[in-house]
């Protein structure tokens, strides 16, 4: 009798388990006969186990603003738009591609003043890395005899520093020779005594004096006529001086033949 009571009651646990696993409760069995009438009324099963509550998720953090632009970036900008303003009101030159052809870009000057002015420009490259920075226009500006201040000299990389790199390029340097021959600059300022002190009259090689470009071509124009004109006369005089020897060779010959007769 114990031993079929312990059956029943292990038969019972292990429907019990079952029905967790599944999800479901199980169906209440009819006790036997042999059974007390406690066994009869079903057994509460297992109390569900408390749920872990969550925690809720943390807010995201704001992301930081965005830094403001420094002042140097706001200075370069304000650079740069002034600079294009100017390009097209036609104020200044405006930039030209990476390959630079002095000869194309400065129609108005010579070759040998172009050459001269290379040559200049690289005896004062001290550091042969193609520019003139702040302390060889220093140093150049010393030798010519107009020593500037820093302030002066920073002033007058500026005023042609078309890049905003704080060097002079070739062409940035060539560019100072052009504003002088035309006009574009003040007597007083830093750039003007560079190119009056320099060793290169760029009035006489370059633009023939002229500050307009078109006056310019018209002169060098009217010196190629010269020079054309000149030529053509001592071709006509060397024509005129072997017409002469023609003749008093055949008039020696003529002589000849009658002393021989």
């Amino acid at each position: 009798m114990a031993s079929e009571e312990l059956a029943r009651k292990l038969l019972r646990r292990l429907q019990l388990g079952e029905a967790q696993e599944g999800g479901r409760e199980p169906a209440p069995r009819a006790a036997p006969a042999l059974e007390p009438a406690l066994e009869l009324a079903p057994r509460p099963g297992p109390e569900p186990e408390p749920q872990p509550e969550l925690e809720p998720e943390p807010e995201p953090e704001p992301e930081p603003p965005a830094r403001a632009p420094t002042a140097s970036a706001d200075a370069e900008l304000s650079a740069q738009l002034s600079r294009r303003l100017d390009i097209n009101e036609g104020a200044a030159r405006p930039r030209r591609c990476k390959v630079f052809n002095p000869y194309t870009e400065f129609p108005e000057f010579s070759r040998r003043l172009i050459k001269d002015l290379e040559n200049t420009f690289k005896r004062y490259d001290a550091g042969r890395d193609g520019f003139i920075d702040l302390m060889e226009l220093k140093l150049m500006m010393e030798k010519l005899g107009a020593p500037q201040t820093h302030l002066g000299l920073k002033s007058m990389i500026k005023e042609v520093d078309e890049d905003f790199d704080g060097k002079l390029s070739l062409r940035e340097f060539l560019l100072i020779f052009h504003k002088a021959a035309a006009g574009e600059l003040q007597e007083e300022s830093g750039l003007m005594a560079l190119a009056k002190l320099s060793e290169i009259n760029v009035a006489l090689e370059g633009v023939k004096g002229a500050k307009d470009f078109f006056e310019a071509k018209v002169q060098a124009l009217a010196a190629a006529s010269k020079f054309e004109a000149e030529l053509k006369a001592e071709q006509d005089e060397r024509k005129r001086e072997e017409e002469k020897r023609r003749l008093r060779r055949a008039a020696f010959r003529e002589l000849k033949a009658t002393f021989s007769s």
